[in-house]
């Protein structure tokens, strides 16, 4: 069967207005801008307002996406949001979507892979599209991890964020588009990164509530070992099932957790900085928003070239692991 090449036609992003300093933090639990920037190189992050949902942000994400691929809702056969902070346990944000975005005759799901859930809906779309079933897909990341926060903690409320990122995926020329994908899960690690409240194992209750059950709960160190170690293994794999080597990555799109890991990657794949796009400083970590939120401000930098092989990769909750081969 001959494949059609797939790749990304257009791409947006959206943040909320409110803007959260490590200042502001300081005012709300113990701790200081110097530490939280030596320890994770964030320095702020975008809020959503009390009456903006996850869905809010998607539909100006994908207007702006659509936008840069020239097409209309009605052209959209395929809608995949992945979030952790859907608006409510169903009907799916995707479908919530679709209906803002009068996408009437695009399928729609929502994915659930924490922060590498971007990564695991292209993977679901290219298949798609690749084959034939449908010609045009749009893939959100949306997040309003504020909603989810407890804003006690300090070693987690310094950490997320609020954005969308999407893209609109199509076929591309011979050469250019996805080369290949590597994801993986690791259940046995799921209790170092969970919400634990509100789902059928622990139903919510005045208990679970009192118990702060329905907020981030992260084993930090843990995690932090984890990410360091599959983010290059997950980015080598990708580049070997795609026939490359590091030295042809053009640019890496990191999710955006933590610029050590960041840093660690980078040097397990022998790239400099400049090679990498970051924005972790002005967003903090906006789990499945954050690498097609920097995907699209690299585009719009102009950091990304037609050519170009470009590197995602990402790790999360579950635990879960994505990388993708692009070739721009």
């Amino acid at each position: 069967m001959n494949l059609i090449p797939v790749g990304i036609i257009g791409s947006g992003s959206y943040v909320p207005e409110r803007v959260l300093t490590n200042k502001d933090l300081e005012q709300m639990v113990e701790t200081n801008d110097e530490w939280i920037v030596t320890r994770t190189g964030i320095r702020e992050r975008r809020l959503a307002a009390e009456d903006q949902a996850s869905s809010d942000l998607a539909y100006q994400a994908a207007l702006k996406a659509m936008g840069k691929a020239g097409i209309t809702a009605e052209q959209l056969d395929l809608i995949v949001v992945a979030t952790i902070t859907p608006d409510m346990a169903f009907p799916s944000t995707a479908c919530i979507l679709q209906d803002k975005l009068g996408a009437k005759k695009a399928a729609a799901f929502d994915l659930s892979a924490a922060c590498s859930g971007f990564i695991y809906g292209l993977a679901n779309a290219v298949n798609f599209i690749a084959t034939g079933t449908y010609k045009y897909a749009l893939i959100v990341g949306a997040e309003c991890l504020s909603k989810i926060t407890d804003y006690t903690d300090r070693n987690t409320c310094i950490l997320f964020g609020d954005g969308a990122g999407a893209v609109v995926l199509g076929q591309v020329p011979e050469g250019r588009g996805f080369r290949s994908f590597e994801l993986g899960a690791d259940g046995s690690g799921g209790p170092l990164l969970k919400i634990e409240g509100g789902g059928s194992r622990n139903p919510s209750s005045p208990a679970s509530l009192e118990a702060k059950q329905h907020y981030i709960y992260m084993e930090g160190r843990e995690v932090y070992k984890f990410a360091v170690r599959i983010m290059g293994n997950a980015a080598e794999e990708a580049l070997r099932k795609a026939g490359m080597d590091k030295e042809d990555i053009d640019l890496l799109v990191p999710h955006q957790a933590n610029i050590r890991i960041i840093q660690s990657a980078l040097e397990r794949l022998n790239l400099p900085e400049e090679k990498c796009m970051i924005n972790l400083h002005r967003y903090g970590n906006v789990s499945a928003a954050s690498i097609p939120i920097a995907l699209a401000e690299a585009a719009e930098e102009g950091r990304l070239r037609e050519g170009d092989c470009v590197v995602l990769v990402g790790f999360g909750g579950g635990l879960t692991w994505g990388a993708s081969v692009l070739i721009w």
